[in-house]
């Protein structure tokens, strides 16, 4: 910027202070960049960004510095090349299945146990705009290539760990089945992260996170992330140039800062989650636990080969016995320490109704062919102290 002593107050109110010439220091930490235009030194350098002949930021709805770090950070921690970051987890969702094709005319296969928001998307949004959604139980694979062989579909979508039934998807057998067929692997990693997964070394061709829980991982920033090829990252940015669902700096911040600490925070999750489900199990006051660490857990034995021993997620789901949804109220406004919200992946211990909260938009006969019940409460273990946490569940339970 030239001079601005001679320029009225006014003018260097608005210019004092600002493009300041690059310097030969970096900061530790990765700065907030909120500007939402980028200037060069010429027209062509412009030109030239503009055209993708040469790396540089242009305006914040295609992307932006401190973005782009937070999609490098998240591609390195899921061993991919390329990752693309949305507002939303949703948004990074619609955007994997825009990109992979759900078009008028397509069809999905897809998990019949999904999140309900994914579930909705699929069967009321895409079906109306020509997509087709055969719902199938990913746990059997011979009904998966049987849908898969007579559907002929473009896409397949999993979930890593299901929500809320936490059942495990064989990724790499699922993978082979989809790629026979031509068709393209959609994983949801939400609930396993990339601490315990990484599906696209496993052959899926987009994972997808609500970078809200797990990464993000303070329950205070909105943001999703899909990794993928170069290829495919290059189609989602464009397709986003479009949609405008751009994350924004401040929580690419956010996100990359919480990010930091995955390791550590997941480790204790899983620790706590896995010690919460023993627990339970052995209550009699409690019908069924669903937690893939429980050594009668359907795919147990699937869920130790793919997660190679960093445990089995801080996720879990329980029946109360003999409990409507009046009796799994009074356990949940009895409880003091965990905290009945809707979300998970948080710092702090997380229950909720997925009947009436995560799954309330499905009908009554939707939830029961999910197997969701009224009597079902879903649990995203925090990092307290886990005796805290089970006296917090033991004097709740008491109180139904």
């Amino acid at each position: 910027m030239s001079d601005l002593s001679s320029k009225s107050f006014a003018t260097r109110a608005v210019h004092a202070g600002e493009r300041t010439p690059p310097a030969d220091y970096r900061p530790v930490s990765t700065p907030i960049w909120p500007s939402v235009g980028y200037l060069y030194e010429s027209m062509d350098d412009l030109d030239a960004v503009f055209a993708g002949e040469r790396p540089g930021y242009v305006y914040s709805r295609y992307s932006g510095p401190t973005v782009a770090a937070f999609q490098q950070a998240v591609a390195s921690l899921e061993a991919a090349p390329a990752a693309q970051a949305y507002a939303s987890g949703m948004a990074a969702l619609h955007a994997a299945l825009l990109a992979g094709g759900a078009r008028q005319g397509a069809s999905i296969v897809a998990a019949l146990d999904l999140y309900g928001a994914t579930y909705s998307l699929l069967t009321g949004l895409l079906s109306t705009l020509g997509v087709q959604t055969h719902l199938v139980d990913v746990g059997d694979l011979a009904a998966v290539e049987a849908a898969v062989q007579e559907t002929k579909p473009q896409l397949v979508l999993v979930e890593t760990i299901s929500n809320p039934l936490l059942k495990v998807a064989d990724v790499p057998r699922l993978a082979e089945i989809a790629h026979r067929s031509e068709a393209l692997l959609l994983v949801d990693n939400t609930f396993a992260s990339p601490y315990l997964y990484n599906p696209l070394s496993a052959g899926a061709d987009y994972v997808i996170h609500s970078a809200t829980k797990y990464l993000a991982g303070h329950g205070d920033v909105l943001a999703g992330v899909v990794v993928t090829s170069e290829e495919n990252q290059r189609r989602l940015f464009e397709l986003n140039k479009l949609i405008g669902a751009s994350l924004g700096p401040f929580e690419a911040w956010l996100a990359l800062r919480g990010l930091k600490t995955l390791p550590l925070r997941m480790r204790r999750q899983c620790q706590n989650a896995a010690q919460v489900a023993a627990w339970l199990h052995s209550q009699p006051r409690i019908a069924r636990v669903n937690y893939p660490g429980l050594p009668d857990h359907p795919q147990h034995a699937l869920a130790a080969s793919l997660f190679a021993g960093g445990g089995f997620g801080g996720m879990l789901s329980f029946e109360i016995a003999e409990a409507g949804k009046a009796e799994v109220y009074r356990f949940m406004e009895a409880l003091q320490l965990c905290l009945p919200a809707t979300t998970l992946g948080d710092i702090y211990t997380l229950v909720l109704h997925p009947a009436t909260s995560s799954h309330r938009s499905l009908s009554p006969a939707e939830r029961q062919r999910a197997g969701i019940t009224d009597n079902l409460v879903r649990l995203s273990a925090g990092i307290e102290a886990v005796e805290d946490i089970l006296a917090d569940l033991e004097q709740a339970l008491d109180q139904v």
